[in-house]
């Protein structure tokens, strides 16, 4: 791999070489765009909200071993997402990669399914932070967590969020940056009280091999691969370094650095956090029925008694609205950006950028609006954050792929820029695309048996209903929708437009 650095001056030129004028602030440094993915898939909040998942679809070995194999594959997405990231550093990020290495269509698609996950996630991220508010407050004063109260904190932290994204990069910067140390302290503090404290620890056997199967499926194998959502859904998010780019000094370099730290060091972290988790449970099948409805909250009530378990359960819905914030940030700049290329309905509205604060304040304020609209079903049905995960995963995983795909594709026509995988690119970037293909088909998979109304996995409906969406408004928007031609890149947008037949 290389990572030639690059003058930070030269960024607003090469910005401008892609076809932008720079009108967001670049305050963040190369610490703060690594914090941002970091935070965005957070291990305190993926693994504990999805904790209760995995112990029924497959349990404990799936688990610890699913988290080891499916973080080495999606090292292996953020390698090559990272290379490509390093030619084309904008806002727009994965829509624009594939727009200029595919042409409109692809980006257009690209852009879609990227806003579909952005949005699902925050969707996702603030509903689990919202259950885990409700589990602390149950502990601390006995409140009755019913969906009504629980969609009410949901709509607090979305307020939140959204206010802070108002005053600027600098402090969505210096908050992530907070949340890499507050992340990693909380991980050790966690799995340190649950080692020490606890008079009682399940064995290693137990941990790294013992198989449980709630499904209602039979074929162990078809349960395991089930299983594996517990760790892929947390590792989404690192995009965020890309979106970011257009506020990241040296981002040629850095976005792409920070995508691949984010990946490594929440791998390492959200194994350990696991273990922890794992070795501590008193009871299982206790654990899995909690009157919290949370069941790490359990673990930590049982082993470290109501104050402890109260104060760690603080320090995990810190954490995970740090992530929130982290992604509110994300997918705004996604919208400004797809707004920036009309795109989107009400484009002009969209793009509109704060003269003091040099935030798209608009953009906030449609992403935490479309995400309050995602997880309105939660008043309804005990399945919708399930649905709104989907909806999270089911867009996003497929948006990574899609430009490692057709840099592939494009052969020599590609253009490295500083940051590159070398004579590694190919194979780590057909990996990528192998398993990105596989695991899109998991994510669409019943996950429980009889499959009926409640237990539906909906992914599939979603991706079905975005594409349906998009390909509708295409034929709207397709006239104006565009990123700009350049003199410096302008060949390799006509070359794919003309292998794409557009031209």
């Amino acid at each position: 791999m290389s990572g030639n650095t690059l003058p930070p001056h030269d960024e607003e030129q090469r910005l401008r070489e892609l076809g932008y004028k720079p009108v967001l602030a670049r305050r963040m440094g190369g610490f703060g765009n690594f914090a941002i993915s970091f935070s965005v898939i957070s291990i305190l909040s993926g693994c504990m909200t999805l904790y209760g998942f995995g112990m029924g679809a497959g349990g404990p070995a799936v688990m610890l071993w699913g988290w080891a194999g499916v973080g080495l594959f999606v090292l292996c997405v953020g390698l090559a997402l990272a290379e490509v990231t390093s030619a084309y550093p904008t806002s727009g990020a994965l829509y624009y990669m594939a727009d200029r290495l595919g042409g409109r269509r692809w980006g257009w698609y690209t852009g879609w399914l990227n806003l579909l996950g952005l949005l699902g996630a925050i969707a996702g991220i603030d509903y689990g932070a919202a259950l885990f508010t409700g589990a602390f407050l149950n502990l601390q004063w006995g409140f009755a967590p019913t969906p009504e109260k629980t969609f009410l904190i949901f709509l607090v932290i979305l307020l939140l969020h959204a206010t802070l994204n108002l005053f600027g990069v600098r402090l969505v910067s210096v908050l992530n940056s907070i949340s890499v140390w507050w992340h990693l302290a909380g991980v050790a503090l966690i799995v340190g009280a649950l080692a020490i404290v606890p008079d009682h620890h399940q064995s290693p056997s137990f941990v790294f091999t013992e198989f449980v199967n709630d499904t209602g499926w039979e074929n162990p194998l078809y349960v395991a691969a089930i299983g594996l959502l517990l760790a892929q859904y947390t590792f989404s998010g690192y995009d965020a370094s890309a979106h970011l780019s257009e506020e990241t000094a040296n981002a040629s370099v850095t976005a792409a650095r920070g995508i691949v730290r984010a990946i490594w060091v929440s791998w390492v972290a959200g194994f350990v956090l696991l273990a922890g988790l794992t070795f501590a449970i008193q009871d299982y099948a206790a654990t899995r029925a909690s009157a919290t409805g949370v069941p790490p909250a359990q673990i930590l009530l049982d082993g470290l008694g109501t104050d402890g378990a109260s104060a760690l359960l603080l320090v995990v819905i810190v954490a995970q609205l740090f992530c929130g914030n982290a992604e509110v940030a994300a997918a705004s700049r996604m919208v400004f950006a797809f707004s920036r290329d009309r795109a989107l309905p009400g484009s002009e509205l969209w793009r509109k950028v704060s003269g003091r604060t040099q935030t798209p304040v608009a953009a906030v304020w449609l992403s935490v609006g479309v995400a309050g609209v995602l997880a309105l079903p939660s008043l309804y049905s005990a399945t919708a954050y399930g649905a709104v995960t989907a909806i999270n995963v089911i867009g996003i995983t497929p948006a990574y792929v899609i430009p490692v795909f057709l840099r592939l594709r494009a052969g020599d026509r590609f253009r490295p820029g500083p940051w590159h995988l070398g004579r590694w690119s190919r194979p780590v970037g057909w990996i990528a695309v192998g398993w990105v293909a596989c695991v899109t088909v998991l994510f669409c998979l019943p996950q429980s048996s009889p499959v009926t109304v409640d237990t539906m996995n909906y992914a599939s409906v979603a991706l079905v209903v975005v594409l349906v969406l998009a390909t509708a408004w295409w034929y709207v928007a397709r006239r104006s929708y565009g990123t700009p031609t350049t003199a410096a890149y302008g060949s390799d947008r006509e070359q794919a437009e003309m292998a794409e037949g557009i031209v």
